[in-house]
Formats: C-alpha cells, sequence, structure tokens
C-alpha cells in the first residue's frame, strides 16, 4: 500500500450517523424558529463542527441560537445513538484488513470527542480505536474545510501529509483533505459523486475501499 496512514472521517464513515443527526438538527432548528428542512441539513451541515451551525444561522438571520443549544441538540443525538445507531456496512472489513497489513489508521471528526466515543461504543467500533487513533475539531482551533484537523492528526501519528490517505464523505471534508495535501477517496454513499470535487478517487461501498486500498 502506498500510503502510511489512513484518516476516517467518522460520521457517515464509520458510523451511520449522518441520516439521524441530520434529521435531528433539522427538526431541532425548526423548532426553534429557523425552518430546515433534512435536505438542507445535509447540504449546509453534513461534515462540519458546530460551530458553522451557529456561524450559518446567525449569517443568514441576525440571530443566535440559545446557549444551550449544542447540550440539547447533543443530549437527542446521543439518545437515538443508543437506539439506532450502526457501523457503515463493510468498514469492520476495512479495518481488519488495515491490521492485517499493518497499515496505521485513525480517526480525524468534526464532532467531538465524546460524540465519537458514544458513536463506537454504541456500534463496537471501540475496540478499534484507541484514545491515541482519535482526533476532534476540538482538538484545533479551525474545523473543517481547514485543514488543521488532519494536518493534526497526521503530526500527532508521526507520518507526513503527503504519505496520508483521508476517507471522506462531506464537500467540507475533501476540502480539509486537498487544503492539508493529502489524497482523499470520497464515499458517495450519500454525498453526490458531483459535490465530493478534488477527490483523488471516489468509491459507493466499503467493499470498493477495499480494493482501492489494494
Amino acid at each position: 500500500m502506498r500510503y502510511d496512514l489512513v484518516i476516517f472521517d467518522n460520521d457517515g464513515v464509520l458510523v451511520d450517523s449522518e441520516p439521524i443527526s441530520n434529521r435531528l438538527l433539522a427538526g431541532y432548528l425548526t423548532e426553534i424558529g429557523h425552518p430546515t428542512s433534512y435536505e438542507d441539513s445535509i447540504r449546509d451541515f453534513m461534515g462540519s463542527a458546530m460551530h458553522r451551525v451557529h456561524d450559518l444561522i446567525e449569517e443568514r438571520t441576525g440571530e443566535r441560537l440559545p446557549s444551550d443549544f449544542d447540550d440539547v441538540f447533543h443530549a437527542r443525538v446521543f439518545a437515538a445513538f443508543e437506539r439506532e445507531l450502526k457501523p457503515v456496512p463493510g468498514v469492520v472489513d476495512v479495518l481488519e484488513k488495515l491490521s492485517a497489513d499493518r497499515v496505521p489508521y485513525c480517526v480525524a471528526s468534526s464532532g467531538s470527542h465524546e460524540r465519537i466515543r458514544v458513536g463506537h461504543r454504541t456500534t463496537g467500533l471501540d475496540r478499534w480505536f484507541v484514545d491515541g487513533r482519535i482526533f476532534s475539531s476540538q482538538d484545533v482551533g479551525r474545523g473543517k474545510p481547514a485543514p488543521d484537523l488532519f494536518l493534526h492528526a497526521a503530526e500527532r501519528m508521526g507520518v507526513a501529509p503527503g504519505d496520508c490517505l483521508v476517507v471522506e464523505d462531506s464537500p467540507l471534508g475533501v476540502r480539509a483533505a486537498v487544503a492539508a495535501w493529502m489524497d482523499v477517496y470520497g464515499f458517495t454513499a450519500m454525498t453526490p459523486a458531483d459535490r465530493l470535487v478534488g477527490a483523488t478517487q471516489l468509491f459507493s461501498t466499503m467493499g470498493e475501499l477495499a480494493d482501492l486500498l489494494g
């Protein structure tokens, strides 16, 4: 394999959380007076850190979201995760392959450390990701599409950016990987291929990703 490190996004790539979280985000924003459809949420917020939600709503409406917005939203998301969350089909096979081939990997997510851990514990992926392999936008000053998070993960894992592969499913994540001068494979299960502009390769199933990894 020609990469020394594989960096996974979390939501939508490792855990099938995007439908859950975007449904709840759209519903909560609508509930507090900012009408948002599920499709709006996917388009505007998929793959982003929570500060982007606050920034876009204030930019569009001139109003700030409630101070407890994040806490309420995350409580709803975590409760739904306990009921509904599953690993992305086939991703365990990919992790098994990387482990067998002794290829280092980690996760770099726009979500909080708590969100990552709740999702991994619920789906059983926690056995694959110890603390030293988990990186969050909380660890850096700017989230995706800035390259900071991916660069931080590479530095902590001791790998040069040019030797890293990022696996992403959001336009913001692809932009961040490109800005970090990393190759990026775009997952099209939920995102149309034409929105993942700049991706090195595209794939629609984890079986395809395993083949691409060689």
